[in-house]
């Protein structure tokens, strides 16, 4: 009968992907062991606890009591205890004494048993974790918990930015956003954050109003309906929030209202790409912290080595239970231009590179002047192949899917027989 508890709590996937935000509640965890303290401690500074505030105590339940006979308990309240199944019970008996009702309770033990977990959950307990875990799970159960079953599926956020500018980033992005929502058939939204110089417009050839200005002006009023409104429908499945463009303008962005913005548009879009311009503020460095998935663009050149080798080190830093971002070297080839090579580009970043996409300015430009996107343009040129890989990999879209079989031989012959 015994089976890990672990496997028995809320799940939320964040190996796979999907975006996991912990709401704005206070946590308190009492820790009976340093490895476990060291697993809370590394939940607490995850990206996706930004909101919330958690702080971690030594003395298991018993420290857990004699603090809260005086105050009130969190929204939260973590506790491990190093007991066995009769021991745990009676500590939860005396931590029941001062708990508040609208107080929740996850346990973290040594025994791994099914019928102790069932035991827990009778009793009030909201969640079993078998120490020390690891952080993600924590996050997962915690995200769980206040997760409400109405909730709307939640979209993955995706942000692009080149190493240096110029470096193709935004093709790259549009393209992949493109492929996205006729591959997967999914809705998907590009945010183009360059309000003043942006080129999805151009690249799509659309007339771009001024809807992602009013939003971060006004982002307390942010919510599904209005930015329905204030999207550009390129597509079916494909949408545009961008800035009017021009110099005519003054916009002051804060990240809060980025956070507001993103935050609205995944709720019911599935797929967001996030066109990041290529420069440093505070809203930059929140959209590359926060999102799900960072891609960056570099060419083999000094200078997007140097740019690159910074915002990989930043983002291990400042993700450490994500993937490192997808590295793109792009515009590898061009004529008489001394170049560094793939494998010291690679050595000298730090991570693998993703892709790498030869210099074709025929073919990029053939597409802009006309408005239309590479894939579409010159769908079987090997820059288009590429592209495909890695909005395939973006998105999670399986390519053998949406080929149609082959016929067999077996088949061709049966046919022949019928005619």
């Amino acid at each position: 009968m015994n089976q890990p508890p672990t496997q028995t709590g809320h799940g939320n996937s964040i190996g796979g992907g999907a975006a996991v935000n912990i709401p704005r509640i206070n946590i308190q965890a009492f820790c009976e062991t340093p490895q476990t303290a060291a697993t809370v401690e590394t939940a607490f500074a995850d990206r996706r606890m930004a909101r919330a505030h958690g702080s971690v105590h030594s003395g298991g339940i018993a420290a857990a009591v004699s603090m809260f006979q005086t105050q009130s308990t969190p929204n939260l309240l973590l506790v491990e205890s190093m007991g066995a199944r009769d021991a745990l019970i009676s500590e939860l008996a005396g931590l029941a004494e001062v708990c508040q009702p609208d107080t929740k309770v996850v346990v973290i033990g040594q025994v791994n048993d099914v019928l102790l977990y069932r035991e827990l959950i009778r009793q009030g307990v909201s969640e079993y974790i078998v120490a020390p875990g690891n952080p993600l799970h924590l996050i997962e159960v915690i995200a769980g918990l206040y997760r409400s079953e109405k909730a709307q599926p939640v979209g993955k956020i995706v942000a692009f930015l080149s190493a240096k500018g110029g470096a193709g980033s935004s093709t790259i992005a549009h393209n992949c956003a493109w492929h996205i929502s006729r591959a997967a058939q999914s809705e998907t939204a590009i945010v183009d954050m360059d309000v003043a110089f942006g080129t999805a417009g151009l690249h799509f050839n659309a007339e771009t109003g001024t809807g992602l200005v009013d939003a971060l002006s006004q982002p307390e009023r942010v919510d599904a309906l209005l930015l329905d409104r204030l999207l550009t429908r390129l597509e079916e499945k494909l949408s545009l929030l961008s800035g009017p463009g021009g110099l005519d303008r003054d916009v002051h962005i804060e990240a809060y209202a980025v956070e507001t913005v993103l935050s609205a548009l995944r709720v019911n879009i599935p797929f967001v790409v996030v066109d990041v311009p290529h420069r440093w503020t505070p809203w930059v460095k929140f959209i590359l912290l926060h999102a799900d998935h960072v891609v960056l663009t570099a060419e083999p050149e000094l200078a997007s080595l140097r740019n690159a080798k910074h915002l990989v080190d930043l983002l291990k830093e400042g993700r450490p239970n994500d993937p490192p971002p997808r590295l793109i070297l792009n515009r590898v080839g061009v004529p008489k231009r001394p170049e560094i090579s793939v494998a010291d580009f690679r050595k000298a970043v730090g991570i693998d590179v993703s892709a790498i996409i030869p210099h074709e300015p025929q073919l990029f430009m053939g597409a802009l002047n006309n408005g239309k996107m590479l894939l579409e343009m010159s769908p079987k040129s090997k820059p288009a192949e590429i592209l495909r890989d890695i909005a395939d990999a973006l998105g999670g879209i399986d390519k053998s899917a949406s080929k149609p079989a082959r016929p067999s031989l077996l088949s061709k012959l049966t046919s022949r027989g019928k005619s």
